[in-house]
């Protein structure tokens, strides 16, 4: 990921203005972001309310919705129902586009070495969670913070030594096969029907999605934040993911005026 920009160090705790479905491109993360941080990932399921919020947002942007997240393509779907069409999974790897085609990186043959040494750490250290993508292997430590410096030590090891690239976030580690990133989707959908002409706007929470953020910008949009302030490169800042949710559902109901 970039470096971040000295001047940010805090993101004000100041709520965006409404969203404008006339002209944005809305991108959204997961876990942290559309649904609260869970103590495994297999925990976090769907939710009705925030379900029928996306379905109703994507024909109010006129398709212009997609979801990035470091998830596999069919978990997101499984989480939000298959609510959203455009979405790109473990951090870019992955993506489908509006009409459906799947664009898919293939594994990093140093994957497999890397699992068995992340699988050994885990066996060793009680809590840890492997969590294995096909094209990326991550190591949670949510359970277990105290093993966080171990986890990452031996991640940035691996990535040294077989070339994968490590993706810290928010108590894990992964090692994912070098391919586009978060930043790299969002410029491929903005390339693209139905987003291309439109103003994007990327929400997220980790620094995992600090890379899209900063290809919003660049494009001339806008960032959000969800959760706690931290160093980053967005403006604006919403509590947490029901915050997010409300703020979705007032700009439909009170949209801006074109």
């Amino acid at each position: 990921m970039n470096d971040l920009p000295d001047e940010r160090l805090e993101v004000p705790f100041q709520a965006p203005p409404s969203l404008d479905l006339t002209r944005t491109a809305l991108f959204l993360d997961l876990d942290g972001t559309l649904a609260d941080i869970a103590e495994t990932p297999g925990a976090v399921g769907p939710v009705a309310s925030r379900t029928r919020t996306l379905r109703a947002l994507s024909p109010a942007l006129d398709g212009r919705l997609a979801i990035l997240s470091g998830r596999e393509v069919a978990e997101i779907d499984r989480i939000l129902e298959g609510s959203v069409a455009s979405v790109a999974g473990l951090h870019g790897l992955d993506r489908r586009t509006a009409d459906g085609r799947l664009d898919a990186t293939p594994p990093h043959p140093a994957l497999p070495d890397a699992r068995q040494c992340l699988a050994s750490l885990a066996k060793a250290e009680r809590g840890l969670l492997l969590e294995d993508k096909g094209t990326s292997v991550a190591l949670h430590y949510r359970l277990r913070p105290e093993a966080g410096p171990a986890v990452v030590d031996c991640a940035r090891r691996l990535a040294r030594q077989t070339g994968l690239i490590l993706q810290e976030g928010h108590m894990v580690a992964e090692l994912r096969t070098p391919g586009p990133d978060k930043g790299e989707a969002l410029q491929a959908f903005m390339a693209e029907a139905p987003f291309a002409g439109a103003t994007p706007i990327m929400i997220g929470d980790d620094l995992t999605d600090e890379d899209a953020f900063a290809a919003a910008i660049a494009l001339g949009g806008e960032a959000i934040l969800i959760g706690l302030p931290r160093r980053s490169r967005s403006r604006w800042r919403l509590e947490d993911p029901s915050a997010l949710l409300s703020w979705l559902e007032a700009s439909m109901i009170a949209p801006v005026a074109a």
